[in-house]
């Protein structure tokens, strides 16, 4: 072999090599998370338990890697301020719109987040409806009950957790549906909420002070947690009384950019929320009385979700932001007629 054939192997060669490497370089996925933050509102706790384990083995074995879900739980509102605050969630699962849209405005959420997934970026939905202690020794039926003299009412926060606003909205809500006036409906809650003799801070809190303390004769609620109080303190402690109308309680999802963007976590983020819209996960809340959005999911377990009147927030409030501003604002209605427990 002469020279010029020595030179011209050896620069194949080394286009073969560099080619080589470029071709392994490609070739390699970039690196990801392997753990996800989801601050989300109080009594989803066991659902996320429950559907962070499908997603993580959806996720071993659509990628091949494993994930750590980790969860920061507590009255939707006030984890809406921990995230706007600095704590470095991927994702937040609310129960109200109103605590997203803060976190828009915020700067760390995108303003058109509601079309970032389907049915408004809420995958489930759930209503508002009585815990009475077993027998229902109250005789508790309908929101007219709630405001009797003898009855005393456990509710959350309407300022700190999106259980307690939807209660007030239900509330509220059921005046206006049965033909009342927006001041028959003021009063009509006015009334109620001097029926309560502490306000919790979150769906949990409120679970707590009802059983566990002794507080009160009922607690408004969402229907998911009837699943969860039997589940923590047994059967036959309490019994669901579904009143004759109530509010539809959108749960909606959003990602968080700032968190995203800086952990390069954003596929991550999206996939764990798409999943929330899968058959399995969709058959998951349901197990945990959240209602599906999926039709025949919500059809298979209709002996358990019982027919209501549902109102929306939008027939009555126009949005949940606007009735953040009139109703829970500092110096909103609610101020105005909650003066603490009598």
């Amino acid at each position: 072999m002469n020279f010029k054939s020595i030179q011209l192997t050896l620069a194949v060669l080394a286009v073969a090599v560099i080619t080589g490497i470029t071709g392994v370089a490609i070739a390699q996925p970039a690196s990801q998370p392997n753990t996800l933050l989801n601050a989300s509102y109080d009594v989803a706790r066991e659902f996320y338990s429950d559907y962070n384990k499908a997603f993580q083995a959806y996720w071993q074995q659509k990628t091949g890697a494993s994930v750590t879900i980790n969860q920061a739980h507590g009255g939707s509102s006030t984890q809406a301020r921990a995230v706007a605050d600095g704590l470095d969630a991927d994702v937040v699962t609310m129960n109200t719109s109103s605590d997203i849209d803060f976190l828009a405005d915020a700067g760390v959420v995108s303003k058109d987040w509601a079309q970032a997934f389907p049915d408004n970026a809420a995958p489930t939905t759930s209503t508002m409806l009585f815990l009475v202690r077993q027998g229902n020794p109250k005789n508790i039926h309908d929101w007219n009950d709630l405001i009797r003299p003898d009855v005393k009412v456990v509710v959350v926060n309407p300022k700190t957790g999106g259980n307690g606003r939807y209660a007030y909205l239900a509330a509220w809500g059921y005046v206006l549906s049965t033909g009342g006036t927006p001041e028959q409906a003021k009063a009509f809650v006015t009334k109620l909420f001097q029926n309560v003799p502490v306000l919790a801070k979150g769906g949990r809190a409120a679970t707590t002070a009802f059983l566990q303390q002794n507080v009160g004769d009922v607690l408004i609620t969402f229907e998911s947690e009837v699943v969860s109080v039997e589940r923590e303190f047994g059967k036959g402690r309490v019994e669901a009384v579904y009143p004759s109308a109530s509010i539809v309680a959108e749960n909606p999802v959003a990602i968080i950019n700032r968190t995203v963007d800086k952990r390069g976590s954003r596929e991550l983020a999206q996939a764990y929320l798409q999943y929330l819209y899968s058959d399995e996960a969709q058959e998951i809340a349901a197990r945990h009385a959240l209602r599906p959005r999926s039709a025949a999911v919500l059809a298979r377990h209709a002996d358990f979700f019982k027919p209501i009147k549902l109102f929306t927030v939008q027939q009555y409030f126009g949005s949940l932001t606007e009735a953040q501003k009139v109703h829970f604002s500092d110096g909103g209605v609610f101020d105005q007629i909650y003066t603490g427990p009598k």
